[in-house]
């Protein structure tokens, strides 16, 4: 056995540790403490013995005095040398067992004066000593009473104590907060999970229509090659008839009795026969069509377009997608405030600097100053936009490479718009107000109109890639109707909140920037939902920061940041992955004028976007 403190190696005996001495140390340890902790219960436990005289007799009386355990002969003498021991103050051991009085320690006596206790601690040599010893060996040190040095260990003990307990009750916070930080991880990785299986169920049902388009189209060829070739069987059977109805004409028994007429007829029918024996039968079309279903293949999409995306931290740098993911401390939005004013533009211009060579910019081509604060905003052309106005009753459309505007002028006069949008065969769809939209051919004749119940809110309008008309009424749904507007094919419910404008993709997924009802009405969301009304993780925009999206003809979602108290216009790039907007840049700082909480963008191109506030557009150019 090796000693954990000395590593002395012990050989043990046959009795094994029955025979190691006793550790006496540790046996008054435990008395010590039982004592303390037992009263008069651990005293008889311990059957203390009388500390006076050493008889090693069983203890009936206490010193408190001398703090010393008598016998009987002892507590006899004690209490007749009343020269030595007057006025010591001595308890029954029955009195202490009966919990009628509380015996003391007994003092430790010194090794050198083994008559005095050691009452005195020093402090230098860290020892209890007697007053004798500090006399002849601890003069010039620095010492204190037992009972001071006591005490002050005490409040030391107690302190530390004190201090575990309060550690212990910190650290049964901080797991509590572990556990929550665990489940709100958990919760994180659980939407993470949603948002790989609705990409991958986007993705299975792009892979089952791709493939449903495919087998009809195999489908077709095979009703076009069974229609060749029944031909060239019909061909050969109509060929098989025609000869076996000639030969029964011909094969008559009375050859020889034809004569004249007869044999003339039967003569050409032999001719006839002769001829179809002679044409060469068609063994090559069945062959070539043949051959042309074999030369069919297919050709599989590259693997890449089954990736349904990646998953990856945050960069932490980009304080702004952070709030755009949910972030909502203060620290974040100060970080935020900072990125803000990264990028120093020309105000008179609205050109900004970009902040590195290798960074997407976005900069401003032209500025327009409006006649009137502007309404709403669509495309017109690759290179124009129409708009209407809060106040006036006209629609004016502005190039991005000309000076002047126009007025559109195929509608009716003095036609308040509250908003348009033009199909792709230029047919303009006009919201009046709250309960109508009509449609105007592009030589202005009516065509229809779309009756909806008002629910106080002016009707906002967009247009889908197929042409279906996209209505918002600052409600908690989107209504979707069929180009010609006299059908409603979907209500895609966007649950808790509010749609304030909406954006279609070629996929037919609707991107949407919204609000929360009874917290203002400035879009400081934006989100993605199919025709089910099912969406992914929105993006959140911290306070005092808007949110307007618009979706080029190639599915990129642009999102512009719009702070209202500094005019500061943030624009990044997202690629949708199912249901879920990826960051794919961010583009530098724009500084424009925005007066208002309202604003539009839209796209015009992949590399031309529009951009209005107030009385102002900005045909802004977009570099990757």
């Amino acid at each position: 056995m090796v000693c954990p403190l000395c590593r002395t190696v012990t050989k043990l005996s046959s009795n094994r540790v029955d025979d190691l001495l006793p550790n006496v140390t540790v046996n008054g340890l435990v008395d010590d403490h039982r004592a303390r902790s037992g009263g008069g219960s651990a005293i008889l436990e311990m059957r203390q013995r009388c500390t006076v005289c050493n008889l090693q007799v069983e203890a009936i009386a206490f010193c408190s005095t001398c703090d010393a355990y008598m016998c009987d002969q002892c507590c006899v003498g004690h209490k007749q040398l009343k020269l030595f021991f007057e006025g010591h103050e001595i308890v029954s051991i029955q009195d202490i067992v009966e919990g009628n009085s509380k015996p003391g320690y007994p003092s430790e006596k010194c090794s050198v004066h083994r008559q005095e206790n050691k009452h005195i601690f020093c402090q230098n040599c860290k020892i209890r000593v007697c007053f004798k010893c500090v006399i002849i060996d601890h003069r010039d040190h620095k010492i204190q009473s037992h009972e001071d040095f006591e005490k002050e260990m005490q409040v030391k003990v107690s302190d530390l104590l004190h201090r575990c307990t309060a550690k212990q009750s910190e650290l049964e916070k901080n797991i509590q907060t572990v556990e929550t930080h665990r489940h709100e991880a958990h919760s994180a990785l659980q939407l993470l999970r949603e948002d790989v299986s609705q990409a991958c169920h986007t993705k299975v049902k792009q892979l089952e229509d791709n493939r449903g388009v495919l087998v009809e189209k195999i489908d077709a060829l095979e009703r076009s090659f069974d229609e060749a070739l029944n031909v060239v069987k019909s061909n050969d059977e109509q060929m098989i008839k025609s000869i076996c109805s000639s030969v029964d004409l011909v094969g008559n028994a009375r050859l020889g009795c034809l004569e004249a007429d007869s044999l003339v007829a039967h003569t050409f029918l032999c001719e006839e026969i002769d001829g179809l024996l002679n044409e060469v039968i068609d063994q090559t079309s069945a062959a070539t069509i043949r051959e042309k279903a074999q030369k069919q293949i297919f050709k599989p999409a590259d693997d890449t377009s089954l990736d349904l995306g990646d998953i990856s931290e945050t960069d932490v740098e980009a304080a702004l997608d952070d709030m755009l993911k949910g972030a909502s401390d203060d620290t974040s939005a100060a970080t935020i405030g900072e990125e803000a004013h990264i990028a120093e533009e020309d105000i008179t211009t609205g050109l900004s600097v970009p902040q590195s060579k290798s960074q997407p910019k976005v900069c401003v081509i032209k500025c327009v100053d409006l006649p009137e604060d502007f309404e709403a905003m669509t495309k017109y052309t690759n290179n124009s936009v129409a708009i209407t106005y809060y106040y006036a009753h006209y629609i004016n459309i502005f190039y991005s490479d000309e000076n002047v505007r126009r007025k559109y002028s195929n509608i009716p006069h003095d036609m308040k718009c509250f908003d348009l949008v033009f199909q792709s065969d230029m047919t303009i769809c006009v919201s009046t107000g709250k309960t109508k939209v009509h449609r105007y051919s592009p030589q202005g004749v009516r065509e229809s109109t779309i009756k909806v119940t008002s629910n106080g809110h002016y009707l906002r309008l967009s247009r889908s890639q197929s042409d279906e008309i996209l209505m918002t009424q600052s409600s908690n749904h989107v209504s979707i109707y069929d180009p010609s507007g006299n059908t409603l094919k979907h209500v895609v419910p966007t649950t808790d909140k509010i749609a304030h404008q909406v954006c279609a993709t070629k996929s037919g997924l609707i991107v949407t920037s919204s609000f929360y009802r009874n917290q203002g009405d400035s879009p400081t969301m934006v989100a993605v939902y199919d025709r089910n009304g099912n969406s992914g993780r929105y993006l959140q925009s911290p306070h005092g920061v808007n949110l307007y999206p618009a979706v080029d003809e190639q599915d990129r979602v642009y999102v512009a940041s719009v702070y209202r108290n500094t005019g500061q216009v943030l624009i990044r790039l997202y690629d949708i992955v199912g249901l879920r907007l990826n960051e794919r840049g961010q583009f530098n700082t724009l500084r424009l004028t925005v007066d208002r909480t309202y604003f539009r963008m839209v796209s015009l191109t992949p590399h031309m976007l529009a951009f209005a506030s107030i009385n102002k557009l900005y045909f802004c150019k977009v570099v990757l």
